[in-house]
Order: C-alpha cells, then sequence, then structure tokens
C-alpha cells in the first residue's frame, strides 16, 4: 500500500466534498449537488485504489477520472440549461 500524503489529502478532501454534496442534496434538493458528489465519489476511488497499491497509468483509473471530470461537465451543462 503506497502512502503518499498528496494522493492521502486528495482521497480526505474528495470525501468530505462526497458527504458535503450528499448534505446539501438532501438538505436543498439542489441536484447539481449530487451530481458533484457522484463526480468527487469517482476521484475518492481512483485515489484509493493509488494508495491500494495500483499504478495511476491503470486504465481503470483514468477511466474513472475521466467520467468523474464528465460528470462535472454534464452538471454544469445541465444547470446552464436549465436556467434558459
Amino acid at each position: 500500500m503506497a502512502m503518499d500524503p498528496t494522493v492521502i489529502l486528495n482521497f480526505v478532501f474528495a470525501v468530505i466534498i462526497v458527504i458535503l454534496g450528499i448534505w446539501v442534496f438532501r438538505a436543498k434538493k439542489m441536484v447539481i449537488a449530487l451530481y458533484i458528489a457522484l463526480a468527487f465519489a469517482l476521484f475518492a476511488i481512483s485515489h484509493l485504489s493509488i494508495l491500494m497499491g495500483i499504478p495511476d497509468t491503470n486504465i481503470s483509473i483514468m477511466v474513472t477520472r475521466a467520467l468523474g471530470y464528465l460528470v462535472v461537465i454534464y452538471a454544469l451543462v445541465r444547470e446552464i440549461t436549465i436556467k434558459f
């Protein structure tokens, strides 16, 4: 198990954002918060995988991160199109 402090910090922050995103969704019914929580859950999974020893060049980690970014892009596009 690799203990890189940067990856540990990224993992902790990602988990905090997931918790806050779910909390905001439950309190305010803001769907964008749920999408952000989902994206950061994907980022947390990729960070946890690295902490478990999977190399960050592994295709599954790259796909997981790409999906996280795509969820954020979708959420922002969805939010802007709903407003108009």
